[in-house]
């Protein structure tokens, strides 16, 4: 079986007309998944310099001008937003979309936007402990007529959501590479892990942990969904590649190192290759994260010429 396809959009640097045209145009391209990101400022951080627009407010409109591919958030920092509010807001982006829309749910890292907005960013193990209770909320809430729970940080009291989800059951990801909490967290209440820019050998081992927190918890490790976001710096030529690596290196700075493992910094031909070890590596799907500016030739190259191939081998 082939992989899913899909692309995770960085909503910066574009107008709104203009990611309304890049949404439309993988849409009717045979993109099997469009994403937004969770950020207020630019990723990788520039300090909010860039023009960035907010996730919900994007995903409303990015669920009423496709038609085909399922779309979602790889993730929501569940630090933003109370989850009973995030679970009232997938349900209605599942009528917009008509039953397309997928939430993803993660513990944060952007902690320079989170100082600069007045949210509290505390230690990882906190920002954990808000997920595992943030995503059984969500889940309640999408699946039940009223949800009581009473945690540490969240709380909700006889709640509904009405109208439910179109979707018996709407998809819920967690996203992030933590192996002693994050992984199990999926493990015990996703239908989906997403890893961010990792390598095939990297994303081998860890969607070996995710099996080993499966077993420990009871439940069969193919009923969770693994993919995996690579960026994407496809060049149609050598030379365009080696100037992909410097903007690459100057875009991560420091992160380039460790970033580059998941990234798309070949030609086509070698992105076939390239993806074709993911998916030997168990990844059910593969999204490449658009943050222009990028080649728009070897974006039609990536659509037309990349995607067929993965999906015939």
């Amino acid at each position: 079986m082939s992989p899913s396809l899909g692309v995770h959009v960085g909503q910066q640097n574009l107008s709104m007309d203009e990611l309304s045209q890049l949404w439309r145009k993988l849409d009717t391209g045979g993109v099997d998944w469009i994403s937004a990101w969770d950020h207020f400022y630019e990723s990788p951080p520039k300090d909010g310099t860039e023009p960035h627009f907010e996730a919900l407010t994007t995903l409303g409109a990015l669920a009423a001008e496709t038609r085909r591919a399922r779309v979602g958030c790889l993730v929501f920092y569940i630090g933003y937003r109370n989850p009973a509010l995030l679970a009232k807001a997938a349900a209605t982006l599942d009528h917009i979309s008509g039953g397309r829309f997928e939430i993803g749910l993660g513990a944060g890292w952007h902690i320079w936007e989170a100082t600069a907005y007045g949210y509290p960013f505390p230690d990882i193990g906190t920002r954990l402990d808000m997920l595992e209770e943030a995503v059984q909320i969500v889940r309640r809430m999408l699946a039940e007529e009223r949800t009581d729970f009473n945690g540490k940080h969240f709380q909700v009291v006889n709640a509904s959501c009405q109208p439910p989800p179109l979707q018996k059951r709407l998809p819920i990801w967690i996203g992030g590479l933590g192996e002693k909490r994050t992984l199990k967290i999926a493990a015990e209440h996703a239908d989906g892990w997403n890893a961010p820019y990792l390598s095939p050998e990297e994303f081998r081992r860890l969607s070996g942990v995710l099996n080993h927190w499966c077993e420990e918890v009871g439940r069969d490790p193919d009923s969770v969904r693994r993919a995996v976001n690579l960026a994407f710096n496809l060049g149609v030529n050598d030379a365009e590649v080696a100037q992909q690596r410097r903007q690459f290196a100057t875009d991560w700075g420091a992160l380039a190192e460790r970033t580059a493992g998941g990234a798309l910094l070949c030609t086509p031909d070698q992105a076939v290759e390239r993806l074709a070890e993911y998916r030997a590596a168990g990844a059910d799907e593969i999204n490449v994260a658009l943050r222009s500016p990028w080649s728009a030739e070897a974006l039609d190259a990536y659509l037309n010429e990349v995607m067929p191939q993965v999906r015939a081998l």
